[in-house]
Formats: structure tokens, sequence, C-alpha cells
């Protein structure tokens, strides 16, 4: 395959387009958001990461006809038995927003003492030169820290304002995105997916 100058992503995610943008600068390579060209979300009927990302970046392939890329990525904390995984973005309900995903998990871990609310994000990239590609590259990422008892900072998405971060003494939330970029789980899956592209000759 020649150089890749664009590849969509599998999601309308604005916060994910601005980091992987941001991550990619350099390369050559611009991904856009797969709701610009109108494709609508798939149905996410994995039961694993690296399931669902497939299912994405292959629906996000055959709908625009360009290279996609995927990730599915979510919080496992280990008192709530790794919950909520792949049901992360879904936590309080189909239609939950971020707050409500954070609240629900301060909830269920009340009164549990810090030692045990270590928790880590995961991410799975995954990207297909087209929807029929039958060797997807894949990359998986981890970022380890733990649930706070109340959340902090208004940057990031997700679980981030919730998220202490050991290595800076704060949450997620209060982390700038150069600095989130050199740390997050999708940040290091992503540094995996570029090594693969310079293997393959694709930047």
């Amino acid at each position: 395959m020649s150089k890749i100058s664009k590849i969509v992503l599998a999601s309308g995610n604005a916060g994910k387009v601005r980091e992987i943008n941001k991550l990619f600068a350099g390369s050559g390579i611009e991904v856009v958001p797969q709701s610009d060209f109108g494709v609508p979300e798939v149905p996410e009927t994995g039961t694993t990461f690296v399931e669902n990302a497939i299912i994405k970046a292959r629906h996000a392939a055959e709908c625009t006809g360009l290279p996609a890329i995927s990730d599915d990525s979510g919080i496992e904390v280990d008192a709530l038995d790794h919950r909520p995984g792949v049901w992360s973005a879904r936590y309080a309900g189909e239609d939950a927003s971020d707050t409500d995903n954070n609240d629900l998990m301060l909830k269920e871990l009340e009164g549990v003492p810090e030692a045990e609310r270590t928790a880590r994000y995961q991410c799975l990239i995954v990207f297909m030169r087209s929807h029929t590609d039958p060797v997807p590259l894949i990359s998986q990422g981890e970022w380890e820290g733990r649930i706070l008892e109340a959340p902090r900072g208004d940057g990031g998405f997700g679980y981030d304002p919730i998220f202490y971060v050991p290595t800076h003494d704060c949450s997620g939330g209060e982390l700038s995105l150069d600095v989130k970029n050199t740390l997050s789980h999708r940040a290091i899956a992503l540094q995996g997916i570029l090594q693969q592209f310079r293997e393959h000759g694709y930047i």
C-alpha cells in the first residue's frame, strides 16, 4: 500500500479527534471523524475491546471507502471486578453523559479505601486498509491510576476528572493535552500504531 494521507476515525468524539491529530502531527496523515461523512454509529456487540474496535473500523471503512482507524477504550476498576470495561461509555445507561458515568462510579466506590481504588484505562486501536482487510493492525495501551473520591479539573473527557495520575499527582482532567499525549492509554496505543505504519511504509 502507498503512503496514507487521510484516515477516517470510527467515532464522532471531538476529544478523540483532537488527541489523535495532535499525536499524528508531522506524520502527513489527516484524521477525520466519520461524522464528517454522515456515517452512523454501529452497534458495539463485541465482548472485548478488540472485537468492538474491529466492528467500528470495518463499518467506517465500508461506508467511506477510506482506510479507517478505531479505538475501543474504557476503564477497569479492581474493586468493581474490573467493571465497567467495554461498557465504560454506557456504564450509567445507553444515553449516559460523562458526568452520569462518573457519578455512578463514585457512588459504587463510596467507602472503598484509597489503596483499593486502583484502576486502569485500556485502549485497543485497530487500523484497517479497507473493510475487507484480513490483517488489521492492532495496538494496545494501558494507563494505571486510581479513582478519586471527587472530580478534579475540567480537561479531558470520560473518566479523566476522577482518574488520579500518580506520576503527576493530579487527575486526568487536570493534565494539559500535551502532557496527556505522553501518558495516556490512547497515546501509548497510537504510538504503537504509528510505529507499525512506519514498518509497513504507510508514512
